[in-house]
């Protein structure tokens, strides 16, 4: 898909299908209620938006990745119908979600300066990173078992997320001057004081996330595997202490293990995902023919089992295809990278998309132990939906910089 022919086609195939669902869901209860006409109007405004977004790159920054931003929104247009299938004021306020991160994408690209001038503002990352990643700590609320939400202004997000934002600027900064053990002390301490504080929160899959993070980027940044398997040792060693101190990780390893033991209580939320997964085979109940009311959490933790039901498992297998198409174009921005701060940045930043998705995609289907986090452009959320499009906007900068244009 390297011609301009292709990347037409696959943006009026992604037109198609935003329509197609939309108009799908219009006429769900028809002839029984009326058409719905509201699912047709936020069809449009999705597709309008979509548009606006890749006429601006692609005529006014022709030099950078062509489908970072067609395959964030493919994912996002399969998350909105999902959403308005679940709840349509969901969808409605995914839609203003989507809105801000289109806007803040466009924006960074357009306005942000050249990235390798924000490599020396380490100490100001670090900062940041503390900052946001022990809010939870001290002010958090706790929803779904996890202290991790701050409430502000009547609106309820959480830190981590514009944390693990900050930790990837933080470590690319540091990391980028990497000669010997010694650089990697510091960023050694941030990363373990990160993971305590999700620890402590309960959010193992914000703490997991992050992990996956600080491996990736400093496996890039050294090239020695003996540091990656002194922190998978250590990660080890902490997950162990973890287990033995904490009761509800205990739980989730317990479930894990035989999840039909705690079918009626705790295990209910993973159980009521696989029955659903099962329920729809290979090609799914249809849209709209399923029970997504069966499965709890259903708009966030668990709308993979959601899509799994009702648009079957080959459309699972083609989301998943498209989270790793996503990848691999962001990773290919850092191969074209032009300096070693914007090179790192863009392997943090994929990489954080890469871990959540097979965090959250494991922890449904019981591969890995539950951990909670949201499923990347598909979720409903605003804090990940704008944090996604952030690092999606400056993973586009540096292939705009690297002119990674086949």
């Amino acid at each position: 898909m390297d011609s301009k022919y292709d990347e037409k086609r696959l943006l009026r195939y992604t037109y198609v299908f935003c329509l197609i669902g939309f108009l799908n869901l219009s006429i769900l209860h028809w002839p029984k209620e009326n058409f719905d006409k509201t699912a047709i109007i936020m069809g449009v405004v999705v597709c309008a938006l979509i548009a606006y977004a890749h006429f601006i790159i692609r005529k006014f920054f022709p030099d950078g990745d062509k489908y970072i931003q067609t395959f964030a929104s493919i994912l996002t247009v399969i998350g909105i119908v999902l959403l308005y299938r679940i709840n349509p004021s969901y969808a409605m306020k995914q839609i203003i979600w989507f809105t801000v991160g289109i806007i803040g994408f466009i924006i960074i690209v357009v306005l942000l300066p050249d990235l390798k001038r924000f490599a020396k503002y380490k100490h100001f990352y670090l900062i940041c990173t503390i900052v946001l990643m022990a809010l939870g700590t001290f002010l958090g609320q706790e929803k779904h078992g996890a202290k991790n939400w701050i409430t502000l202004g009547g609106y309820a997000f959480q830190p981590s997320e514009f944390g693990k934002l900050c930790l990837v600027a933080y470590l690319a900064s540091s990391l980028r001057k990497y000669k010997e053990y010694k650089d990697l002390i510091e960023p050694a301490v941030v990363v373990m004081i990160s993971l305590g504080f999700m620890v402590l929160q309960r959010d193992l899959g914000s703490a997991l996330l992050f992990f996956g993070i600080s491996v990736t980027m400093l496996y890039i940044a050294t090239s020695k595997f003996k540091y990656v398997a002194t922190c998978f040792g250590l990660f080890a060693a902490g997950a162990a202490i973890s287990y033995k101190l904490f009761n509800h990780l205990r739980i989730r390893v317990a479930i894990w293990r035989d999840v039909w033991a705690y079918a009626n209580d705790e295990g209910y939320q993973v159980v009521q995902a696989m029955i659903a997964i099962a329920s729809g085979g290979l090609f799914g109940t249809g849209l709209g023919q399923g029970h997504p009311e069966f499965v709890p959490v259903n708009s966030t933790d668990f709308i993979f089992a959601v899509l799994s039901e009702e648009m079957g498992g080959l459309m699972s297998f083609a989301v998943i295809i498209l989270y790793f198409l996503l990848f691999y174009r962001c990773m290919r921005a850092a191969v074209y990278a032009e300096d070693r701060f914007s090179a790192l940045v863009a392997v943090g930043y994929s990489s954080m998309i890469a871990t959540q998705t097979l965090v959250i995609i494991g922890g449904v289907i019981n591969l890995i132990p539950l951990t909670g986090i949201t499923l990347p452009l598909i979720s409903y959320g605003g804090s990940s939906m704008i944090t996604t499009f952030f690092a999606l906007g400056l993973l586009q900068k540096i292939s705009e910089e690297g002119r990674s244009d086949e």
